[in-house]
């Protein structure tokens, strides 16, 4: 778990306590400032490559919109439940007001929409209503789960009745985002008091462990209106109905302590956790962008390398060009990790290398030494088939030093706690030698055979 993560644990434990000291004071001012900072800072980034930037412009403009959040002090709250269970109606008796669509026929909310509830201080809580989570499939349930909580600071989840499996499931899928559950029993006024009791306790034995004991509450967010005879002054009976005001004070007041005691750390902590993910994106598609780059330098060099060996005429000199190429690689490596070497350290990286790789493949290096010899003294046909034999070992052997070097250099300029022995051996053994051999060959000697054409 992440060092961020584990301060939201923290902070959602504390508020499960009800403990009142998480909040008081400066640090939620203080954690709403780091988090704004953070995020301009990543927002404006400079070190951050354009193609990564914009490969992530759904994240970037999540990002500035969060940053608008933290800078007018809102708070996003989002409302989840089934169809029906009367979500929407919840969060309009919370607005006091129609904001939200209802519907009784498989659910109204298709998407999740925030309104502003200006019921508290600042510029007050936003309810975010979702659609129903049986209207979806279990995988996209899942990931609406995820992304509205991803942009949410506090969860309230809705039930009408004891919890059905799929709303227990989504329930755990929304717990492991780690944000603050409530959870409600809306249409409470269906239950008289002792069935309600008892199905709050109910509840209760389902979220152990997810939810605070006293963040189950009763509310209904519609209730049925009352019918009742009337006797007028002739003794008529009428039939009327008089219609009831939302009962969620229960929920209100809870919303409302959470919201004064810890409003502006939830919304920084959501703000940096988010931040945290992107900054993690970010450096995993710099690595891939460096990897591809990095893949496409090793083979333009292990091309001019094996020609440079093919073409030289010279025993042995062939192999003293080979040796500069490789220095050459290797610094351009480092220039695209942004860990630039000096030519000494360069050469003394393939040093390392090759005395990993002579431990391990002293004949292949044998094999090199007499191809050089052998091809000063060939001559014709012989000398071609021989050039691209020795210059198809050349290949491999960049190919060798060129992923050795990445590999140190994506680690920091580091071989890590095995040491180069075991770095270069694992790349030894993850490539398929005679398939670059075969590669490198097939291209060598046709470029030789297009230069003789030429």
């Amino acid at each position: 778990m992440t060092d961020r993560s584990s301060l939201w644990t923290r902070l959602t434990r504390r508020l499960r306590r009800g403990d009142t000291a998480a909040g008081t004071g400066n640090g939620g001012q203080d954690h709403h400032a780091q988090a704004a900072d953070s995020l301009r800072a990543l927002l404006t980034d400079e070190r951050i490559p354009g193609p990564v930037r914009r490969t992530l412009a759904a994240d970037f403009a999540r990002l500035e919109a969060m940053l608008r959040k933290l800078d007018n002090d809102e708070l996003h709250i989002a409302v989840f439940g089934r169809v029906s269970v009367g979500k929407s109606a919840l969060a309009n008796a919370l607005l006091d007001e129609q904001a939200f669509e209802v519907g009784v026929l498989h659910g109204t909310t298709r998407a999740a929409t925030p309104r502003a509830w200006r019921a508290f201080t600042g510029n007050g809580v936003h309810l975010i209503d979702t659609p129903g989570i049986d209207e979806l499939d279990g995988e996209t349930r899942e990931k609406l789960a995820f992304e509205v909580a991803a942009v949410s600071d506090l969860v309230i989840f809705v039930v009408d009745g004891d919890m059905t499996v799929r709303e227990r499931d989504a329930l755990g899928v929304l717990a492991r985002t780690e944000r603050p559950l409530l959870l409600v029993l809306n249409k409470a006024d269906r239950y008289s008091d002792d069935e309600r009791e008892r199905l709050l306790a109910r509840l209760r034995e389902h979220v152990t462990g997810l939810v605070n004991a006293g963040d189950v509450v009763a509310a209904s967010a519609s209730p049925a209106p009352l019918r009742r005879l009337r006797c007028d002054a002739e003794g008529r009976e009428h039939a009327e109905t008089i219609e009831r005001a939302p009962d969620i004070e229960r929920l209100r007041e809870r919303l409302a302590a959470i919201v004064e005691r810890e409003g502006r750390t939830l919304a920084a902590l959501n703000a940096s956790l988010f931040a945290g993910r992107v900054s993690d994106d970010i450096g995993t598609r710099i690595v891939e962008a460096r990897r591809d780059i990095a893949a496409k330098v090793i083979r333009q060099y292990c091309i001019a390398k094996s020609l440079a060996v093919a073409l030289n005429p010279v025993p042995v000199a062939d192999l003293l060009a080979a040796g500069a190429l490789d220095a050459g690689l290797v610094m351009h490596l480092a220039r695209v990790y942004g860990l630039p070497l000096t030519q000494r350290e360069a050469g003394g990286l393939i040093a390392t290398i090759c005395a990993q790789l002579a431990a391990l493949m002293g004949a292949i290096w044998g094999v090199h030494l007499v191809a050089s010899a052998l091809k000063g003294l060939s001559a014709g046909v012989s000398t071609v088939l021989t050039a691209g034999a020795q210059g198809a070992l050349a290949w491999y052997a960049t190919e060798l030093v060129g992923r050795a070097a990445e590999r140190y250099l994506a680690a920091g300029k580091s071989w890590g706690e095995q040491g180069p022995k075991r770095v270069v051996r694992d790349i030894v053994e993850s490539l398929d030698r005679d398939s670059i051999l075969r590669e490198a060959r097939d291209e060598i000697l046709a470029r030789l055979r297009g230069s003789d054409r030429g």
